[in-house]
């Protein structure tokens, strides 16, 4: 067990100056540009960010989980093969748990990262747009486009 962290780590590590390094850019890339469309859609259908409202909302939380797997599961599917890849280059064979730890780092942490930052961020736009009362942000999942329509 270790061997595995202590080769892991160094592989992390090394990872940009080795075979297919473009991937450690590439990948977190695609990720926050889907990630920034999912938090524009959150902040559009008023829902709260996401890393706060599956945590804390247990009625959303399927839902959400759902849906951010839709997002980033081909780049997370990409950077399993890409990491397959790299460790039969570098390694002659493929450690499963590496491979998962990687491919996590790469695709899920960016996008979960970055899309209640652009949620909040484009909450907060809209409503700096609309009236100029900073504070009122709505309750968590009310629509804040549903205001504007009933005055």
């Amino acid at each position: 067990m270790e061997e595995a962290l202590r080769r892991g780590w160094e592989d992390l590590i090394g990872r940009p100056d080795g075979p297919m390094g473009f991937r450690l850019i590439l990948q977190p890339a695609v990720a926050i540009i889907l990630a920034i469309r999912a938090g524009m859609r959150d902040a559009r259908d008023g829902r709260p960010p996401f890393l706060w409202a599956v945590l804390s909302n247990q009625g959303l939380r399927r839902e959400l989980i759902r849906q951010g797997w839709k997002d980033v599961r081909n780049v997370f599917i990409i950077a399993l093969v890409l990491d397959s890849i790299y460790q039969v280059i570098v390694h002659s064979s493929i450690y499963a748990l590496e491979l998962l730890v990687t491919a996590t780092i790469l695709a899920f942490v960016p996008y979960v990262i970055v899309r209640g930052l652009v949620t909040r961020l484009a909450r907060r736009s809209a409503v700096s747009r609309t009236d100029g009362r900073s504070g009122n942000r709505g309750t968590l999942g009310e629509d804040p486009r549903q205001e504007r329509q009933e005055h």
